[in-house]
């Protein structure tokens, strides 16, 4: 068993006195509406955020405006809009535009996605992520604020158009009507160094991936203080989202309820990027589990997808998810609190005559 409590690093301390949240990804298991409708049983039992994907299926803005007529109290996040498939100004408007449907609940998460969807589905070059995500937050935070026409020339983006491009007749201009919010918080989803660097500076939230509380200090504690070097002061303390399975009961049967998360560490680890360009595997390594981790990818890239998820180390998937009785999942938490995670990420797993609404309640009274 993992040893709760044992970080020692946190790389944000100043969050240890505030009240974790509870998050979750929309699930669409049983299709979009169940799902939501689901949401809306959570939202009741505790439930603090919701996150909503976009890989290559339905858009997730039209699932967002949906989300938020369906309810009233919880959060509604972006995970994530990929930063290559809109310009800067429309995903301010997007963001505007549900942020005022959900009245004041919207998280903007962002993410680059990978150039397998960027570069094949949408048909846009996969280049520079950091440079272009830094310069699309300061234009949302820009055109949310409306305090003057929207202005900005970047390396990447220029509005309006310099002279010489296009017709020459492009104007500087205000969103039309004024946000519900002029600061919507933003979330960045990052993993290498200088990305989550990036993200600690400029970024209110923080999206990881394949976290391991007790080790996240050793991967990311550098990365993450570099940035908040740089932090602008009236910024909040840097919020972090992630977690994983979560499954309460006794015996066996619901501590191997982790291995469900096998085929999805198999296929980050080893089929999301081509050899030496996936941060997944690059994260795993740092954990330690460098032999895995390249045995792994060697076994999926040749589509031996069985073979692979057969090598994820037991103890890495036990360290990623909350499964097993009660105080052993309350340690869990504790561990992830410690780690300074504020909103905890679940992904209810029902027992018994369970429901996935009462493991969100078993949480939050975990949590307190």
């Amino acid at each position: 068993m993992i040893e709760a409590n044992v970080c020692r690093h946190v790389p944000y301390p100043d969050r240890q006195g505030t009240a974790m949240k509870i998050s979750t990804m929309l699930s669409y298991a049983g299709g979009f509406r169940k799902a939501a409708a689901q949401v809306a049983e959570m939202e009741k039992a505790g439930l603090d955020l919701v996150w909503v994907a976009e890989a290559y299926g339905i858009d997730s803005p039209s699932q967002m405006g949906y989300l938020a007529a369906l309810t009233d109290r919880v959060e509604i996040g972006s995970a994530i809009l990929p930063i290559f498939t809109r310009t800067p100004t429309l995903i301010a408007m997007t963001a505007a535009g549900i942020d005022s449907l959900s009245e004041g609940r919207f998280h903007l998460g962002l993410g680059s996605s990978g150039p397998q969807v960027i570069e094949g589905w949408h048909g846009v070059p996969f280049d520079a992520p950091l440079g272009r995500t830094r310069e699309i937050v300061d234009i949302c935070r820009q055109v949310w604020a409306r305090e003057a026409p929207l202005e900005h020339h970047g390396r990447y983006y220029d509005m309006p158009l310099p002279e010489g491009q296009g017709t020459g007749l492009g104007k500087a201009l205000k969103i039309i009507g004024r946000p519900v919010r002029p600061r919507i918080p933003v979330w960045v989803a990052s993993l290498g160094h200088k990305n989550v660097a990036m993200t600690a500076e400029i970024a209110d939230g923080w999206i990881p991936m394949l976290y391991v509380p007790e080790k996240a200090h050793e991967v990311w504690g550098e990365s993450l203080e570099a940035g908040r070097a740089k932090r602008d002061p009236s910024l909040d303390p840097l919020q972090i989202t992630v977690g994983g399975m979560v499954a309460i009961g006794e015996g066996d049967d619901v501590s191997q309820l982790r291995d469900l998360a096998r085929p999805m560490v198999a296929l980050y680890v080893g089929g999301m990027g081509a050899k030496g360009r996936n941060f997944y595997n690059d994260v795993v390594k740092r954990y330690g589990y460098e032999e895995e981790a390249e045995k792994i990818q060697d076994l999926y890239l040749d589509g031996k997808k069985a073979e692979a998820e057969a090598l994820v180390p037991d103890e890495l998937l036990e360290s990623m998810s909350l499964c097993g009785p009660a105080p052993y999942v309350a340690e869990r938490i504790a561990a992830f609190k410690a780690a300074g995670v504020s909103h905890l990420q679940v992904v209810p797993v029902p027992t018994g005559d369970q429901t996935q609404v009462d493991i969100i309640a078993q949480v939050k009274d975990m949590i307190g």
